[in-house]
């Protein structure tokens, strides 16, 4: 039986486990936090793509989230502009990644264990931890996030760039909602998107999936432009120690909180504006992307964030990583050679991933066209239908 490391227990590492594990693989993946991952219940835009991905891996995909039939897009005065007949199944990060870890065995799955690199030695790799300790495999594959130490090794001029903005997310529960805004907004994927900002937002499951009406929550997700100096202060926790890449939420200071939601109040509709107000405590995260060339070499590969981030808005972000593990699976059992099999894998998914990233810029781009002026309440975005129709669409 050959035998893989996966450095990193996120979804996408998941995904490459099983998918790995039903080619006949003994599969361990190490993952560098001590508790088990949790997405804070972000929110997730499926796929047709995605939801096949599953069943390929003999994931159920019963009761995966809430359907919604509608994109409708808002004024800042709460009048609906755009409605779209658009049906689409949103989950969350949560209820992907429960179902792929109930798939794998606890022993082979290890909390607390970080990947700092690899050594590639003939037809074999050997994965180097935190603590020193070495661990050989046929095949060593770095799933380990937009900030992998894998691809750092592999690709070292490979850089995550900031995009220039920010993302807020919140999650509101159905039940603390007005009648108005359960009836209206809550049942659809809604957009606000004003010159230098843009809301959307749509119904998931409550705790513990709770799909039931009144248990759901609706996940707030907001864009903003942030100058360099904003970002660098609000990266900076009360200590003045500042986080390069991402500030744990419970460290942002109470004055970037103010301002946030100072922000809110001026820019958002009342239907927005309720939602926040009664969500539970919102986090930012900075917007990055980078594209590797290559996602395999040797007998090491790249899967999910770890060889390519597209910015939110295409909604890609966990599909990706599903076609990739799926794809690296095929690739495995067509070839008996891995460095081969790899290079197979990664001309395929280079070029699927690539779609994507590009793709996501073109839409965050959208945030800050304004060609016309005069757009501060979202009622002339002349990018209006483009950004209802294409935002969390497949694209590859």
């Amino acid at each position: 039986m050959k035998k893989a490391i996966i450095c990193g227990g996120s979804i996408g590492g998941l995904f490459a486990a099983a998918a790995l594990r039903k080619s006949g693989w003994q599969v361990d993946v190490f993952e560098r936090t001590e508790i088990e991952l949790s997405g804070r219940g972000a929110g997730i835009v499926t796929h047709d793509v995605l939801i096949e991905a599953l069943r390929a891996i003999d994931i159920t995909t019963d009761d995966l989230g809430v359907y919604v039939k509608d994109r409708t897009a808002y004024d800042k005065n709460g009048n609906e502009l755009l409605r779209l007949p658009f049906p689409q199944i949103v989950t969350s990060w949560d209820r992907i990644h429960s179902l792929l870890r109930a798939s794998h065995p606890n022993e082979h799955h290890h909390l607390g264990r970080a990947a700092i690199g690899y050594r590639q030695e003939q037809n074999k790799a050997i994965a180097i931890l935190d603590d020193k300790t070495e661990i050989e495999a046929d095949l060593v594959i770095g799933a380990d996030g937009f900030g992998s130490n894998i691809r750092a090794q592999m690709l070292p001029n490979v850089k995550s760039i900031s995009s220039g903005y920010v993302v807020w997310r919140a999650l509101a529960n159905e039940s603390d909602l007005s009648e108005e805004v359960r009836s209206d907004v809550f049942k659809t994927f809604g957009f606000f998107v004003p010159t230098g900002s843009q809301i959307i937002g749509y119904p998931i499951a409550g705790i513990g999936n709770d799909l039931r009406e009144g248990r759901r929550r609706y996940n707030f997700v907001w864009y903003i432009g942030v100058e360099a100096d904003e970002l660098k202060d609000m990266l900076t926790d009360n200590n003045g120690n500042y986080y390069s890449v991402s500030i744990p939420p419970p460290l942002v200071r109470d004055d970037v909180m103010k301002r946030f939601t100072e922000t809110a109040h001026r820019i958002l509709p009342a239907n927005f504006a309720e939602i926040l107000e009664k969500s539970e405590m919102p986090f930012f995260t900075p917007i990055y992307d980078h594209h590797s060339p290559i996602m395999g070499y040797g007998n090491v590969g790249l899967v999910g964030d770890a060889a390519c981030v597209a910015r939110p808005h295409v909604g890609m972000g966990v599909t990706k990583a599903a076609c990739d593990a799926l794809c690296l699976a095929k690739s495995l059992d067509n070839f008996s050679n891995i460095p081969d099999a790899l290079a197979a894998y990664s001309e395929e998914r280079v070029a699927a991933s690539a779609r994507a990233h590009y793709r996501a810029r073109d839409l965050g781009a959208t945030i800050f066209v304004d060609p016309e002026g005069g757009n501060e309440d979202g009622s002339r975005n002349p990018n209006l239908h483009e950004i209802v129709s294409t935002t969390a669409t497949i694209v590859i």
